[in-house]
This record gives C-alpha cells, structure tokens and sequence, in this order.
C-alpha cells in the first residue's frame, strides 16, 4: 500500500473528545482514511501536569502509572482521574513496570532508588543503588516468583533480585555488567530483554542462560538523546526500535545455527534462539513503537535539517524552540507506511526526540480483514510529552462513517450503516448529512428515491422532507415515495403533496395515478378539487388531469360530475358507474359522448330507460353533434334498436330511419317497411331510386297502387318472375296476370321462365295459346314436359287429398253419431250425495257435465221435461234420470222393464263399439223411442 501524504491535527480537546481528522490539503481521491483517532486524556492530568512534567508512563490492563519529573507516581484510570498518589522518588522517574496482574508497580529514578508498591495494600520497598537506575521490569509473575525483578542503569549491571525464602532479605544477581548503562529492559513470560551501549540481549530466565545478542545499529545517536525502544508483540516477537533502525526479532527453538548475523551463546538442538524477522530504516527519529495488530505503530521525531545533515553525530542539536510536531506513523514489517498523522502537542517546539514516549494498553486479537477491531479488542496508545498526554486508539466503524460523510463519500456511508456498522440511530444522521447533500447538488430524483430506505419509520421527518421538496418545488419526485401508512402522515401533508402535482402538466399523469393509489381517508379531496376546477377551461387542462378530477369526484360524492367528466373523456368503465350510482337521470347530455365511446352499450342502455331519456332528446343530440363521428351511423343504430323494441316509440322518424336503413343497413328495408306505418310512400320511393334499390321500390309501388309499374319494374329491372309471380298473388288483381303474361311475352326467355313459375296458378295452355307463331322460346320441350309432370303429380295428390279427406269425414261421422247414442245419468239427491253410480253405461257423466244441462232444456223443449215412457215429470224425488244425446230423457226405473229387449237387440252395435275401445259384453243403456224407430 502506497504511503499516505503527511497531514496535520488540530490540538485534541481538553475534555476528552475526539478530534477530527484530515485538515490537510491533499486531494480526497489521493487521501487514505486514518486508522487511529486521538483524544487528549483528561481527568486528572491537567492539573498534574500543570505543576509537574511527565517523564515515564506505563499501562495495566486496569489503570495507567504516569511518572513525573519530582519523582511522583500518579495512578490513573483510562480516563485520567488518579486513583492514587505514590511519592515514590525525590526525582525524575525513568521507567515503570507493572506486573501481569495489575497488582504491583515498579519504578526508578535519577535519585538511584527502586521502589515497588502493591497497588492494593500498604506494602512498599525500596532499594537504594546511589547511582541513577534507568530501567526497571517486573517479573509477570512478580507475587508467585519470589517478588522477582530486574533492574539496570547508569552503573552497567542488570540485577536481578529475588526475595529470599528465609530470613528475609533479597538475593541479588548480575546477569550482565561492563557493556555500559543499561536504557531499557523488557520482561514477558521466561524472556527477559534489556538495552546497553553495546546493543540488546535477550536472556531466558527459566534456563538462566543467554538467548542472543542484537548489535546496536551503526551511524544512531547516543542512548543518552535517542534511547532505544523494546517491546514485546506476543511471547515470541520482540520488536526494537533504536534511533532510526527497526528489527523484529523472532524467538525460536530447534535450531543450531543462528540467522542474520546474531550471536548466538546457547548452540545446543532444542534451546532457544532469536531470527531477524523483519528490519528497515527510517527517516525519522523513534521515540517509541508499538505493535498494531500485524503493523507497527512508531511515535517519530522528526530531526531538524542541521541534525539531518549531522545525523550520524553524536552532539546536542544546536537550536531550540523550532522541533517539529512529532508524527504517529503506522508501518508494515516492510516499512510500508500505510497513514502518518502529525500530532500537536503542546510545546512540542521545545522538546527533543528523548522527551516523548509511547506505551499502549495489553490487547488481544488483530485488526480484521476491513480494517476495523472487534469489541474489546481495540488497543490504546498513550503519546506522553511533559506537558501533554494524547491517547491514539483504532477507527471505529463510526469514525469510519464519519470520515466517510466528512469527504463526501454519503453513499459509502450509508452502505457501512446499512451493513451493521456503528449505531443503528447513526442511520438518521447518515441519510440527513445525506439527503442535504444530495439536494446541495440538486440531485432531486435520488434524494426522493433514498427517502424510504432513510427516513423509515419517522411521521416527523417525512413531513419535515415533503414541505422541503414542496419549498423547492421538486415534490412531483418525492410522491412515488410517499407512505401511506407505517407511518401514516398527517393529512395536510397529503394534500400538499397533491396540490403540487396540479401546477404542471407534466406531472398531472403521476396525479391521476397518485390519486388512484391513495386511500382516500389519509386527505381531504376538497383542496384539491379546488385547486383543479380553475384550470378546467384553460389550455393547462389535460386529460389526466380531468380524469383525476373525475376520481376526486367520487371521493367526494360528487357522482354527477364524475360522470360528466368520465363521458367526455371516453372512459370505458363509465357503464359501469352509471348503473353503480344510479345515474341514468343524468346522461340527458351526455348521449353523443357514450355512443362514441360505446354505441352498443349506449343504444341499450338509452332503450332501457327510454321513458327517462326521450326519444326526440337522443335524435336532437346526435343530429347536432358537433364532434368527429359518425352522426348518421349512431342514429340509426339508435333508431333501430328502438324500433324492434317499440315500433311506436320512434314514429316521428321512421321517414328519417328509411334513409338510414337505405344508407346503412338495405336488408332491413323489406321487414321495416312491412311493418311501419308511419312514413310517406313517395319520399322512401325516391330515396330507393337514388339508391337503386329495386325491391323497395317494388314494395313502395305496390304499397301506393301502382301495382302494374311495380310488376314492370320487377321483370325488366330484377328479371325474377318468381318474385314477379309472388307478387302477382299477392295483390289478387286478375289484371295483373294478364299483364304479367302481356310483359313476359316480349322476352321469348321470359315466357319460358313463366311456365315453370304458373303451375297452380294459371292454365299454361291458357299461357301458351297466346305465345305468337314462331316465337322461339328457349327450352320449351323440356319445360312443357315438366309442367305436364308437374301437373299430373297435382292432379294425384288432389285424387289422394280428397279421398283422405272423405274417408276421415266418415270416421268421424260415425264416431260422432255413436257418441250421441250414449245415455247421461242423472243422480238423484240421495245419491249425490252417497255418490252411487247405477251403471257403468254413465261413467262418463262427470266428464260432461257442462253438456247435461243443454240437453235437459232439449228434453224440455222436445218432452215437456217428462219421461218419454211414463210422461210423468222428471223431477220426482229421489228417482234418477237417463238422458240421451237426442233428447229424450227417462226414468231409471222406467228402462229397467226394456232393459233385456234393449240387451238382445244391442248385441250387433256393441261390435261396432268395439272398434271404438268399449270392451265388448259391456251392457249399454239405448234410448228406447229411438232404437224402435230404427228397428
């Protein structure tokens, strides 16, 4: 990765809060994002160092020891307040070592002493060198070990102490001594490393044997103004940043032979050794380095030109008040530099490379593949000068978002957040910075389409957004957008909306479907009606607009302007709305719009409601249409309709539908004239001769009398002697058969045709007596002999009709004549009401009944209402009636003493009723006068 451009900071807050980043000039495309933010510590250390300096610094996992130049040991947490004083030292503390539990703290100092306090407790001691001690390291495991330590300074010795197990008292031993003062020492695990004049050791306390010497870089500043810098990455990684080399050493096992140029004391198989993992140079000064998950963190000093050009000198830098701010560089194991941040500390023009210092909080994990740490895992780097500490930690996901927001990059930003990253309430702040900034560049469309994705849920900031669209006059894409519920929005907001989209032509088409799409309970209609009806007859006023008037309408019940509207614009669901409102009173006016739009429909629907919507009302509209259609064709489809519903409903236009029918639809002609009785003869004959439709003519001339031009017009126009000879019999005029017969014979071929059409009619002997002497007839054997055929099939079937005819004449004289022989009986009183039958000769009395009743006035009329036997009257009490068909009536008892001389003589009879379906044997009742006339 390319190294980024050097940038300055503005100074960190004194209260703590982070700083924003990037003030320098470089171009955003050319700018990386910083990895690490910074913060000045706050708390206590103001005041401390208002009145003292800081000289040293170290970090536990729950506190930060700062030193100062008097010798005071302050104990804070990670955000500056002290929790505890130690007066260790009467002057400058040079090193401080926690142990790995937190639990004790060491330090030295330019007054030779060494102090080591419990954190917890009162115990404290103190161990007296008289000569200056610069480097101080617990051993990890300080309380369990024996309180071990190590120690070193101007006197050359690294000590190591440990407490004896009796008799109190600690055991001191020299692991290293004339190699010159000891700078710097580091302890983790078994491994113990310390920094001399000579270079840096690395001595495995659990074998007590040395690991490797590292040669101290050639060409650096004395450690006196440049000391060097030891830090343990992990347990095996040992990174040493020494003037302007860094070397990161690696310690390692089963090897025999030590790598890049180190010296090895221990060469036996299994021990321990160091490798040069990675090494380059800077061009800077280190003042310290850190590890930064598989990076490196290093606080540089940056030499003036003169200590440049001197810079393998060994003298004090000759001016002051003009050092430059030192600068946090964060590097791969290449020396590929990845940010570099310039930081103002305070005074930093007076302070050389050896006054500032660099120590970080214990960490686990590593920086993740996006270049952001996980929870918990973030270290901390505290940059401490005299007067000033700042804490450095890694970018989080909302730093990263923020510096995202601050170079532009909104839609980056937004992607982060809508991944996960940061506080899901960041998502309001995101899309606001966004949507400003999208509308600052007047990118109205993508403004309006990230609108749901960033304003969510929130009635308040949709409201706030609609009214600043309606402000700049860019609502039309914002509507698409709008929600109609979760949220739902207050109803002014929705009439606004639509309100704006009536302004503009353009934006009426998204009206009408806004309108359509809209529930109809989230806005008030009237605003909007009001702002459309002024815009009706003005050159604005386009077809969606109306349309969505029209729907308005509606919502507002406002059925009858729908209608109107719905009529003129052609719309084809107008039927539909019509019958769903009711509102056949209200398409008197509207006739020419919905035939154009639906003859068919509209024709039914005008005969439907014909006694609402007049006839005379109809005709009068579309005969003054004055729009592009059809008129003519419209009427008479109308008038048609009408006229197979009601042939009197139209009467007052039948001369009107004769032209029409004539122009349109000529078939109709014939069965319309045949039934209409209310136009005028001569104007229909001459529309049928402008029109040269003979047949009507025909009709019309023999409907006005003149049967003989019609009969003419026929044989020379249509040449049809069918229909001539039709129309013969139809007028029954003698007349005319003669000058049927007169006409034909001019045409040889007609006269042909005449004989084959007659038969039945006339003679055509009568026909062809009259045809002159050699007038050639075409095909005139064949058709003689047909009509002979013909003839005689006719004659046959006369012969056959007329014996049919007599034979079923006969049958039913004598069916009626043994139906009359038949006797009725009459119950009396009693037995109508017990309902006895006397014979089985009366069973069809009931059948009758009707024709009892004639019959007994005839017995009247011909026997004085007697029995024809005894004379007395009928009507004797509880004595039964016969009566017959010829009128002689009788009472029962009178034809019991006939009844066996009516029994012999019957015998013969009830053969033939036999034939009649009366079951033979069956005893029958005869009238007595009757049957001894005809015997």
């Amino acid at each position: 990765m390319s190294t980024a451009a050097r940038r300055g900071h503005p100074p960190p807050h004194e209260n703590g809060e982070e700083e924003e980043e990037g003030e320098g000039e470089v171009e955003d495309d050319e700018e990386e994002e910083p990895r690490l933010k910074y913060q000045r510590l706050g708390g206590s250390v103001p005041a401390i160092v208002s009145t003292d300096a800081a000289a040293a610094i170290a970090v536990a996992d729950r506190m930060v020891a700062l030193g100062t130049h008097n010798g005071t040991l302050h104990i804070l947490d990670f955000q500056g307040n002290q929790v505890k004083e130690i007066a260790a030292h009467t002057a400058t503390i040079n090193n401080i070592s926690f142990d790995a539990d937190g639990e004790y703290i060491g330090s030295c100092s330019d007054d030779g002493t060494v102090v080591i306090s419990s954190l917890f407790t009162d115990e404290k001691l103190k161990f007296e060198y008289h000569r200056p001690m610069k480097a101080i390291a617990l051993d990890p495991n300080y309380y369990n070990n024996y309180r071990r330590f190590a120690t070193g300074g101007l006197a050359g010795q690294v000590l190591v102490l440990t407490k004896k197990s009796w008799g109190g008292g600690y055991h001191k031993k020299v692991l290293r001594d004339g190699e010159g003062p000891i700078h710097s020492m580091k302890w983790r695990t078994d491994l113990l490393a310390w920094a001399n004049d000579a270079g840096v050791k690395v001595h495995d306390m659990k074998t007590d044997k040395g690991i490797a010497f590292i040669e101290r870089p050639k060409g650096i500043p004395r450690p006196e103004f440049l000391l060097p810098q030891l830090v343990w990455q992990d347990d095996t990684i040992l990174v040493i940043g020494w003037g302007t080399s860094v070397k990161i050493a690696a310690i390692r096992t089963d090897s025999s032979q030590g790598l890049n140029g180190i010296q090895r004391s221990i060469t036996a198989s299994n021990e321990k050794y160091v490798d040069i993992v990675g090494s380059f140079q800077t061009g800077y000064h280190i003042s310290g380095i850190a590890p930064f998950g598989d990076l490196l963190v290093v606080l540089a000093y940056i030499p003036e030109e003169e200590d440049r050009e001197n810079s393998f000198s060994n003298s004090v830098p000759s001016r002051q008040g003009t050092a430059q701010r030192p600068e946090i560089h964060l590097v791969s194991w290449k020396n590929d530099e990845l940010t570099t941040d310039a930081l103002p500390i305070h005074g930093y023009e007076h302070y050389k490379a050896k006054d500032y210092a660099l120590a970080h909080a214990p960490f686990s994990g590593s920086s993740n593949a996006g270049g952001q740490w996980a929870a918990g895992d973030e270290p901390l780097y505290y940059i401490v000068s005299p007067k000033d500490i700042v804490v450095a930690k890694p970018r989080d996901a909302e730093d990263h978002i923020s510096w995202l927001l601050q170079h532009g990059w909104h839609e980056k930003a937004l992607a982060a957040v809508e991944a996960g990253q940061g506080r899901t309430e960041l998502l309001d702040e995101v899309g606001s910075r966004y949507l400003d900034h999208l509308i600052i560049e007047r990118k109205y469309a993508e403004a309006a389409r990230l609108c749901p994705k960033l304003l969510r849920g929130s009635p308040s900031a949709w409201e706030r957004w609609v009214f600043h669209f309606a402000h700049l006059r860019q609502l039309a894409v914002l509507v698409p957008y709008i929600p109609t519920e979760n949220p739902q929005l207050s109803d002014t907001a929705y009439e606004v909306a639509l309100v704006a989209l009536t302004t503009n032509p353009s934006f009426h088409e998204l009206l009408l479907t806004t309108v359509k799409k809209w529930p109809p309970t989230l806005y008030s209609a009237s605003p909007v009606i009001s702002a459309i009806e002024p815009q009706l007859n003005s050159s604005s006023m386009t077809d969606s607009l109306k349309e969505a008037l029209a729907e308005l309408y509606v919502i507002n019940n406002q059925y009858d302007k729908a209608l109107s509207l719905y009529a003129e614009l052609l719309k084809p669901e107008v039927f539909e709305f019509i019958e769903k409102h009711n509102l056949h009173d209200a398409i008197h006016d509207k006739v020419v719009n919905l035939m154009i739009l639906d003859s068919k429909r509209t024709v039914n629907l005008l005969i439907q409601h014909r006694d609402t919507i007049l006839p005379n009302e109809v005709v009068g509209q579309l005969l003054h249409a004055s729009k592009s259609c059809d008129k003519r064709h419209l009427l008479h489809l109308y008038l048609h309709a009408l006229f197979e519903t009601d042939m009197n409903a139209g009467k007052d236009y039948h001369d009107m539908q004769v032209e029409l029918y004539a122009e349109y639809e000529p078939r109709m002609l014939i069965p319309f004239l045949r039934t209409s009785q209310h136009y005028r003869l001569d104007k229909a004959y001459e529309i049928f001769a402008q029109k040269e439709l003979v047949r009507e003519q025909v009709f019309v001339l023999g409907r006005m009398g003149n049967a003989k031009e019609a009969l003419s017009t026929i044989i020379n126009k249509l040449e049809d002697i069918q229909e001539a000879v039709e129309f013969v019999m139809e007028q029954h005029d003698d007349e005319l058969w003669e000058e049927l017969i007169r006409q034909c014979l001019q045409k040889p071929e007609m006269v042909g045709m005449l004989l084959e059409h007659t038969v039945g009619n006339l003679d055509p002997l009568y026909i062809v007596s009259l045809v002159p002497d050699g007038l050639e007839i075409p095909r005139l054997r064949d058709r003689l002999v047909k009509i002979v055929t013909d003839y005689r099939t006719e004659t046959s079937l006369r012969h056959g009709c007329n014996d049919i005819l007599k034979a079923d004449c006969v049958n039913l004289l004598v069916k009626y004549y043994h139906e009359a022989r038949r006797g009725v009986y009459m119950a009396s009183m009693d037995e109508e009401v017990t309902g006895t039958r006397v014979a089985e000769g009366s069973s069809r009395a009931n059948e009758r009944s009707s024709s009892l009743r004639a019959l007994e006035i005839k017995s009247r009329t011909r026997c004085g209402a007697r029995c024809c036997l005894c004379f007395d009257p009928l009507s004797i009490q509880d004595i039964s009636v016969i009566v017959f068909y010829c009128c002689h009536a009788y009472h029962t008892s009178c034809l019991e003493g006939g009844l066996d001389l009516m029994k012999s003589n019957s015998s013969t009879q009830d053969s033939d009723e036999d034939d009649e379906g009366t079951p033979s044997g069956e005893s029958r009742m005869r009238c007595v006068l009757c049957t001894t006339a005809a015997a």
